[in-house]
């Protein structure tokens, strides 16, 4: 049976999405619920009215950021201790999750890591048409809370990649090594894009850029790499079969939801939990195409390694990751620390990595004392200041012009380095961990 998504007109004023976004992690860290939010959660609790995909992930978040003294009061809306025995706790809040999830539930819940098998079965239902919505926003909850591992991150790329187009599942037919540009699909609030001028890049470089892009799932909604691509009236990709057809400008694009409808789904489940889950990161390293490198971002510095990782078990053979790109883009800083990481697979399928920062003395030129911050975001200024950029080398914007050249530079400095180890291999091996 096919769930049914409720529509929320704004999942942020509700009160438990105020709760998700109150105990979620994120910059302010674990908060508690103040005691007004509190009640207002127990009501909703209590009525069994709220959306079930915020109530699952609003759970998730309280059980995995763990109670206050004050907070463990709402396992009264469940039974005495139902926040301690995990079995009951599910059967109380899903009974309509499959039997075969019941164990895969529990362990979750008790905050113990899944065998990759386990995380392949909990994606196929995930991104199955199945009910248990409160499980699904459980589900995406603990696992963002806690940060998966690389197996359960594994599980759930082979539980993706099966719910692709057919049209996705050939050999591509490209005559060049393809190069997978892959920033958040939730884009940015006040920063122009350059990636457009990447993937042109990237092309005058001899390779193929393929440029994947979607919806945006929030929290942002202003401008994203999706909006911008087809303001450009750049073709999205049907299938691998395209490939083999001379690209625009700006490379190929792939479209979410030309690939994986069922990823496609996803973004307006992410627009009611709020929260940014594993999806975040697992759709920017699917490999489709099979694209030899990927050029994607983190928002967090700690986790560059673990995209560099995830992107090797994904079967990039090399990839650069950019570290504080503004607002986590492909954009990036120019007054602060920023950079990219490199990292190769070497010929015993293990890890090896370099770091270019802009602190280096050839990229001073670029250092500034403050990045712009753009007040009134518009996709059709960006567009004009990308079709005037690759026209004239130049716009009328002197900070665009500016992070446009580092970020050439920048990852001009990448490629060199990732392609003499790609045809030398003979470096030291780093082991995944």
């Amino acid at each position: 049976m096919m769930s049914q998504l409720q529509s929320i007109a704004d999942p942020t004023t509700t009160a438990l999405g105020r709760g998700i976004q109150a105990i979620g992690f994120g910059k302010l860290g674990r908060r508690p619920l103040s005691p007004d939010l509190m009640e207002e959660c127990r009501q909703v609790l209590l009525s069994d009215q709220g959306d079930p995909l915020q109530k699952g992930a609003f759970l998730g978040a309280l059980l995995a950021k763990g109670p206050t003294p004050e907070e463990q009061s709402l396992e009264t809306v469940f039974g005495k201790n139902a926040f301690l025995n995990p079995a009951f706790f599910i059967n109380k809040v899903c009974p309509d999750l499959p039997t075969s999830l019941f164990p895969i539930a529990t362990k979750l819940l008790k905050g113990h890591i899944l065998r990759a098998s386990e995380a392949h079965q909990l994606g196929n239902f995930l991104f199955s048409d199945d009910n248990c919505e409160t499980f699904k926003g459980m589900a995406t909850s603990l696992l963002r809370i806690r940060i998966e591992s690389n197996d359960e991150y594994k599980g759930f790329y082979d539980a993706a990649m099966e719910t692709i187009t057919p049209g996705f599942r050939q050999l591509s037919c490209v005559d060049r090594p393809l190069v997978q540009l892959a920033e958040p699909f939730d884009g940015v609030e006040h920063t122009y894009l350059v990636t457009p001028l990447l993937a042109h890049f990237f092309e005058q470089r001899g390779y193929g850029a393929l440029s994947v892009v979607g919806r945006t799932p929030g929290p942002n909604y202003t401008l994203n790499a999706h909006d911008l691509y087809l303001y450009l009236g750049c073709q999205m990709l049907q299938s691998n079969h395209e490939i083999n057809t001379p690209p625009e400008p700006f490379g190929w694009v792939l479209d979410q939801k030309a690939l994986s409808p069922a990823l496609n789904r996803w973004v307006d489940r992410r627009r009611i939990i709020l929260k940014r889950p594993f999806l975040a990161t697992l759709e920017k390293i699917l490999n489709p195409c099979s694209a030899r490198i990927l050029v994607t971002s983190v928002f967090q510095v700690p986790f560059q390694m673990k995209m560099a990782e995830l992107a090797l078990m994904a079967g990039f053979d090399a990839v650069i990751v950019m570290k504080r790109g503004l607002e986590g883009s492909l954009s990036p800083a120019t007054s602060r620390s920023s950079g990219i990481l490199c990292a190769v697979r070497t010929a015993r399928g293990h890890l090896f990595y370099q770091n270019f920062d802009i602190d280096l003395p050839a990229f001073a030129e670029y250092r500034t004392e403050t990045d712009e911050i753009v007040t009134n975001l518009q996709v059709s200024d960006n567009v004009r200041l990308i079709r005037d950029f690759m026209k004239d080398g130049e716009t009328d914007s002197e900070d665009f012009d500016n992070r446009a050249h580092f970020t050439q530079a920048l990852l001009g400095r990448g490629m060199d380095w990732i392609e003499g180890q790609l045809d030398g291999r003979t470096m030291k091996d780093v082991r995944l961990s």
